[in-house]
């Protein structure tokens, strides 16, 4: 019988140091798997697009559903030194809302 690495028995026992529970995919995965089947844009075609109406420096991207659609979440602040929050409809890369941070 062969002996079993760390990395194997690692493996091994992660389902169980999850509850027995499989493991939910990481959010970047979930992105990609879906840029992958053509139901959202990538995420530096839609920063690109935002760019051209709205310029300034990116500070955070989520990526969360909202009125039963995928936006993308994007916090930046613009060239005259603004915070706002503009979420784009990850499938067309509309601007669906924009509010300015306090």
């Amino acid at each position: 019988m062969e002996k079993l690495t760390l990395l194997t028995l690692a493996l091994l026992l992660a389902p169980l140091s999850a509850g027995g529970q499989a493991q939910i995919p990481h959010d970047f995965e979930l992105a990609r798997d879906a840029v992958e089947r053509g139901e959202i844009l990538p995420l530096a075609e839609v920063l690109s697009r935002l760019q051209e109406s709205h310029p300034g420096r990116v500070i955070e991207v989520e990526l969360e559903y909202s009125s039963d659609i995928l936006v993308y979440e994007v916090e930046l602040v613009t060239d005259d030194g603004r915070l706002i929050e503009v979420d784009m409809n990850a499938a067309t890369g509309e601007i669906v809302k924009m509010d300015e941070e306090d």
